[in-house]
């Protein structure tokens, strides 16, 4: 079963550009590991504008938050190696 990677963002962001990047980069690096990545924005969805709009962008790791703002490429890395099955 693959790792469910949802990246939560918004156009013209450059903290989301940043980290699109990285989670681009580290998935590059790990091909052994399945990982199903999923893009919202929050201009798409009233619920996660209300939750999240002073902290995109955010990376959820099989639903859990795994980071805001930044995104680490040695802790998703880390992040992803452990989740993988």
């Amino acid at each position: 079963m693959p790792i469910s990677l949802t990246f939560i963002a918004k156009p013209g962001c450059h903290l989301c550009d940043d980290a699109r990047e990285v989670v681009a980069a580290v998935l590059a690096e790990l091909p052994q590991v399945e990982v199903e990545v999923t893009e919202l924005s929050i201009l798409d969805d009233p619920a996660l504008l209300d939750e999240y709009a002073e902290e995109i962008p955010v990376v959820k790791i099989d639903g859990a938050v795994h980071t805001i703002w930044r995104v680490e490429p040695a802790r998703l890395r880390t992040a992803l190696l452990e989740a993988a099955p």
